[in-house]
């Protein structure tokens, strides 16, 4: 990967440099901090995601139902501390302090991780004869929890933060060149964590099949430690933010209001009794959820209002701009939960699959069993730079639509796509079960068949393929109804949606096992995936996509004409416009 000091060299050779206002603070020299802090962070916490179903299975003797729970647990915590920290840096205590809790944090939790791959005691002891595994007890599991909990918080901390503190040290003042050196930090950021990201689920996942654990989780916890090393160096050159608030806050600040002021009655009110606050963005409020709208309600102004015309209590009243923006957040929500199923993984189980085949690929190399996610990656990676410059052109000449495909089209492919890879893996794991007990493998779940892993890719393919549009395409929506002051809105409730996946993905598993194993049968998820019916489960995850889908157009049709396409007509009103350094933030 290019060093990113080269890349801040070239640009200030083309004469794109910084504005500050303290020119001690900031600039472009604090961007290869930064970056490495976020990309070498991302690389040590995604390396040890892909064969951690194997670790857990192997070294820690759980069973598969179980591990996999623990992984879609962890998964979501991570993401829903995404969020938390985000509220931190906004409201509390600034981004500089919470990427340097974060980076400690991850730093910790993959040094103790790497302790249980170390220490035999803190892992179940085997008999290395008999292969006859005891169960964790709890104190192994309490290490084990303390490891994962603390890369969580780690990944909560730094991944919302680090983009919009890189921005801030480029964005003190409104230029051009700014912009433009802005504009390029992010391309150049977006384009190392995707380098960093493939880096994680190639190199770090062979070292781990290759080298062993102990190599294996030694190296994320190095790289970790470099990451946090580079960002407290550069901790004297930083621009450091100070919070200003968060909009989260401002939403719980809006139900608490209306519930304390919910005996109103708002037919009583008249227009001047609305609370504006200093910068009214909004002198009504509109009457759709009317329930909100009682905190903003001025009962009584001497009390309501101090002297200078500022709420006397943020809890109790709340400005119209404050009611519409949470408004506008539950506009969305509807939509919001169709993605919940389609970001549902199958990465675990799809890894135990590639273990029991022919991995080969030329001479003696193998592809790793946790690197066929890499594919899903580079497909990625292609499909959208070919939507961008050839799919959207044509599109548009054809339609006179600029964006190419609506956001709602672009969504509706992904969840296609994800429903035709789900129903490839039923077809793929149904070969490799038959494959396997024509063999004689049926309970010899560690056996290794005649089969190519090569077989997987095309499910890999339509994952990423509906990845570049779904998201997107989301994201897009989402824009299409926030105004700029809630951008940053829109990457934290898309994250959200990928906690609520887990969760949701977890609900199946449980149920799928229960009711598969009802009588004495043998589970779908059995560990010993030769005897289970890995391949149902696929079809049960696509026959539900497929009520996904369905309920996804009734969604469509309710929210009526795309308003992506509206604001097109209407590009140069600033306030429609969103600012990408706020992704993160919120």
């Amino acid at each position: 990967m290019e060093d990113p000091s080269t890349h801040v060299k070239v640009m200030e050779e083309n004469g794109i440099s910084s504005s500050s206002s303290s020119p001690s603070k900031g600039g472009l020299r604090t961007m290869p901090f930064i970056i490495v802090n976020e990309c070498l962070e991302k690389v040590a916490s995604y390396g040890i995601m892909p064969n951690m179903i194997l670790y857990l299975k192997n070294d820690y003797n759980m069973a598969i139902v179980n591990a996999t729970n623990l992984l879609y647990t962890w998964s979501a915590i991570s993401n829903i501390l995404s969020i938390f920290g985000a509220f931190l840096s906004d409201a509390y205590f600034g981004r500089f302090l919470v990427i340097f809790i974060g980076s400690i944090s991850s730093l910790l939790g993959l040094t103790i991780l790497w302790l249980t791959a170390v220490i035999p005691e803190l892992r179940p002891f085997c008999e290395s004869v008999n292969k006859v595994c005891n169960s964790a007890t709890a104190a192994q599991l309490a290490v084990l929890f303390l490891s994962l909990g603390l890369i969580s918080i780690g990944a909560g901390c730094v991944r919302p933060c680090s983009i919009a503190f890189g921005a801030d040290q480029l964005s003190i003042k409104e230029n051009s060149g700014n912009q433009r050196l802005l504009n390029s930090y992010f391309n150049w950021y977006y384009t190392s964590i995707g380098a960093s990201t493939l880096v994680a689920f190639s190199a770090v996942v062979y070292i781990q099949e290759n080298l062993g654990w102990k190599i294996g989780f030694a190296v994320p916890a190095i790289l970790m430690l470099i990451s946090a090393f580079s960002f407290i160096v550069g901790s004297p050159y930083y621009v450091k933010v100070k919070a200003k608030g968060s909009l989260l806050a401002s939403f719980v600040q809006v139900v608490v209001a209306a519930t304390k002021n919910r005996k109103i009655n708002l037919s009583e009110c008249i227009s001047d009794q609305y609370y504006q606050g200093h910068n009214p963005e909004v002198l009504v409020p509109t009457d759709t959820l009317r329930f909100l709208n009682k905190a903003c309600i001025i009962r009584n102004p001497a009390r309501d209002l101090k002297p200078d015309g500022s709420a006397s209590d943020p809890w109790s009243l709340c400005t119209v701009g404050q009611v519409e923006s949470l408004k506008k957040l539950l506009r969305v929500l509807p939509m919001w939960s169709t993605s919940i199923f389609m970001m549902v993984s199958q990465g675990s189980f799809s890894t135990l699959q590639a273990n029991t085949m022919d991995r080969r690929l030329f001479g003696n190399f193998k592809i790793p069993s946790g690197s066929f996610t890499t594919i899903m990656i580079v497909t990625l990676s292609i499909v959208i730079p070919l939507y961008d410059r050839i799919i959207v052109p044509l599109v548009a000449k054809y339609t006179g639509q600029p964006r190419g495909f609506s956001s709602k089209v672009r969504m509706g492919i992904g969840l296609l796509f994800i429903i035709a890879a789900k129903a490839t893996s039923c077809i793929v794991e149904t070969m490799r079960r038959n494959a396997a007990i024509e063999k004689g493998f049926e309970y010899q779940p560690d056996a290794i068949i005649n089969m190519s892993a090569l077989w997987l890719v095309p499910e890999f393919v339509m994952l990423g393929i509906a990845e570049a549009f779904y998201p997107v395409g989301q994201v897009e929506f989402f824009y299409s109804y926030f105004p700029k002051s809630m951008s940053s809105f829109a990457m934290a409730i898309f994250t959200l949606g990928l906690a609520a996946a887990d969760v949701v993905g977890s609900v199946v598993v449980n149920t799928v096992d229960k009711v598969s194993s009802i009588g004495g049968n043998v589970s779908w998820l059995t560990t010993n995936i030769n005897q289970g019916h890995l391949n149902y489960y696929y079809a049960l995850l696509a026959f539900l996509g497929s009520i996904n889908f369905l309920y996804f157009l009734a969604i469509c049709r309710a929210y009526g004409p795309d308003r992506a396409e509206e604001l097109d007509a209407s590009a140069g009103n600033e306030d429609e416009q969103f600012d990408y350094k706020e992704l993160p933030s919120s």
